[in-house]
């Protein structure tokens, strides 16, 4: 369901697609007391985009709160042409989503309801995936905290000219080639310094023994 609306005050022209409608059934004493959810994506489709879930005991109740609540929490992505500057993924409970720009002209490759808020910001060349639990409510939310975590190129560049230049880390290695090379220098010493025991029978040994004439 996808209808289009011109707002008054700054003559914004909106598009307004209804995600999922969900019939909720809570039992009480006198019966059962029906109620609907409805999960709507607002956007300009230039860079603006929300979603509301709204509540009624009727379909269009429901549909009105939820566009309500859209138009209050919109966000401004940052767009590069007809796609996202770069890849992003993101978790919302048990749903993740995978963003990843797409050469002009390859359309949205998503489905669902990833490809209703890619239509309502106004991104045109995506690839789009989502996995874990197919819930529609909890994909639509995951994908609105992968556009709001989007970055321009010209903040990426800033950011990345302006990180600090790490030194290398140490070598886990060197105590032990150490230990090993100081080893190896005692072992050499001790063969070049003579044994003082060695000495002594050496000197016994060359000692010639006095023959006695009678």
């Amino acid at each position: 369901m996808v209808s289009t609306e011109r707002t008054n005050e700054d003559q914004v022209e909106l598009q307004e697609k209804v995600v999922q409608i969900r019939r909720v059934a809570k039992v009480v004493k006198g019966g059962r007391n029906l109620t609907f959810n409805a999960m709507v994506v607002v956007g300009d489709g230039e860079g603006s985009v929300g979603a509301g879930l709204g509540k009624g005991k009727a379909v269009p109740d429901a549909v009105r709160q939820g566009v309500t609540i859209a138009k209050k929490e919109m966000v401004t992505v940052p767009l590069k042409g007809s796609t996202i500057p770069h890849a992003v993924t993101t978790k919302f409970r048990a749903s993740k989503v995978l963003l990843r720009p797409a050469r002009p002209g390859a359309g949205i490759k998503a489905g669902g309801a990833v490809r209703a808020v890619m239509e309502a910001v106004g991104i045109k060349d995506v690839v789009g995936k989502a996995l874990g639990s197919r819930n529609p409510i909890n994909i639509v939310k995951a994908t609105l905290q992968g556009l709001s975590q989007l970055q321009s190129s010209d903040t990426r560049e800033s950011q990345s000219s302006g990180r600090a230049i790490l030194p290398p880390a140490p070598d886990r290695r060197l105590p032990l080639r150490r230990e090993m090379s100081s080893r190896r220098d005692r072992e050499d010493r001790e063969k070049k310094e003579p044994n003082p025991a060695d000495q002594a029978t050496e000197e016994v040994n060359q000692v010639k023994p006095e023959v006695i004439e009678e």
